[in-house]
């Protein structure tokens, strides 16, 4: 009975012309706009923290395995990278590839300008998805474990400032107890945004870097891990840092073992206050639809003490008269979430698929306003609002217990 009783409440807001028909509008419209912006915020904080989660990987991948008293701040020095570490690394069910980089810092001079780089070399072994991804010119250059190349990908960055193009010659300088240039050739050009570390890395080939650097074949700057599932991060680094770290490889150095989140500290640190915010905002929307939906069941309650005088007499409970107006509620929160995830999820799709609002990646490190569809958050999101809206219209439902039929029946 009370769902009959609310359908026909609904029914005759709709198309009547009664005085709470506005305030039916207002809830409605509180209730959609609340979760369309909350759907918004949560679709751009997970597209925010994926983008800049992967370029931060992207640059120096989930796990980080370097030189002891490299990790300290002093001055890069080499560990052993041999078959049998790479290969018991990349034995672990969780590792998804394993590479190695030689690093070497470097200037750059033009007959113009001059700017320092590192410059990071890299063999047949390592993974360059992340560089052609965000290619604008040229092509990524492949390099081998055997023959040295002189081709360099270059940041746009550093393509701008030294007013350098693809196919161009630049001369390089690096010190170690002696003055020592090289020419290198641009191959190609990449920009992701990221212009801390864009300015700073030039890829180039790893036997060419072990050779500034006078390395054996099987030292590098660095091993990196990536793995299947971000999630794994803290495990894993926990379980390799147990493995590995200050133990001593051949040549008596010791190894360090660093996840991408102790790499960039202030990075995911801004994350994560990232999150705070969009809890807050979700919190502060609920509360909003929450009392704009207080604001109209008081009002559909005060319009209808005649309607719910005459229940009574005729025997209602005031149980069953507070739960049919709370199913008319219902009907009020779900439609209005219906129109929410409309709006909120078309804002979504159309950002997404045509970028239409800018950022700028100096101070976003992206160019565009990202958005992803965190599909099971979404589907949380909704069941909560509801479930938080009709809990919160339990308290003021129980004015209709205040009103009694001898007085309801003289009520204008």
């Amino acid at each position: 009975m009370e769902s009959f009783i609310a359908r026909r409440l609904y029914k005759s807001e709709q198309g009547g012309r009664s005085v709470s028909r506005p305030a039916v509008l207002i809830a409605q419209t509180g209730v959609a706009l609340g979760l369309a912006v909350m759907l918004v915020t949560i679709a751009v904080s997970f597209g925010f923290k994926h983008e800049v989660r992967e370029k931060a990987v992207g640059f120096s991948s989930h796990i980080h395995i370097s030189n002891y008293e490299s990790g300290q701040g002093h001055e890069a020095l080499p560990v052993a990278a041999d078959s049998a570490l790479l290969g018991h690394l990349a034995a672990i069910s969780s590792v998804e590839h394993v590479q190695r980089y030689a690093a070497k810092p470097g200037v750059f001079r033009t007959d113009n300008d001059f700017m320092g780089y590192l410059l990071k070399g890299v063999g047949e072994d390592y993974d360059l998805s992340f560089y052609a991804q965000y290619l604008k010119e040229g092509v990524v250059p492949s390099f081998s474990d055997s023959v040295a190349s002189g081709n360099i990908l270059i940041s746009r960055v550093i393509a701008d400032k030294l007013q350098l193009d693809v196919g161009d010659k630049v001369d390089s300088y690096f010190l170690q107890g002696t003055m020592r240039a090289r020419r290198y050739t641009v191959a190609g050009i990449y920009e992701t945004g990221f212009n801390e570390y864009d300015r700073l890395f030039v890829i180039a080939d790893l036997k060419a870097v072990q050779a500034l650097n006078r390395w054996e074949s099987d030292q590098v700057t660095g091993v990196e891990v990536l793995l299947t599932d971000f999630s794994k991060v803290e495990d894993m680094s926990w379980e390799l840092g147990s493995l590995l770290d200050r133990t001593e490889d051949k040549y008596g150095e010791q190894y360090l073992v660093q996840s991408v989140t102790d790499v960039n500290p202030g990075l995911f640190a801004w994350l994560d206050v990232l999150d705070m915010n969009v809890w807050l905002i979700l919190a502060l929307m609920i509360g909003v639809a929450g009392f704009t939906m207080i604001s109209g069941l008081l009002i559909l309650i005060i319009e209808r003490t005649q309607f719910i005088g005459i229940l009574k007499a005729l025997g209602a409970s005031n149980a069953s008269v507070r739960k049919a107006f709370l199913y008319l509620a219902m009907l009020i929160i779900g439609k209005g979430m219906l129109w929410g995830n409309i709006v909120g999820m078309g804002l979504c799709a159309v950002q997404k698929f045509t970028g239409l609002i800018p950022l700028d990646p100096a101070n976003y490190y992206l160019d565009r306003v990202p958005i992803e569809f965190n599909w099971p958050f979404i589907v949380i999101v909704n069941v909560v609002m509801f479930v938080l809206s009709v809990l919160i219209l339990i308290v003021p439902s129980h004015l209709i217990s205040r009103i009694y039929p001898t007085k309801a029946m003289r009520f204008e």
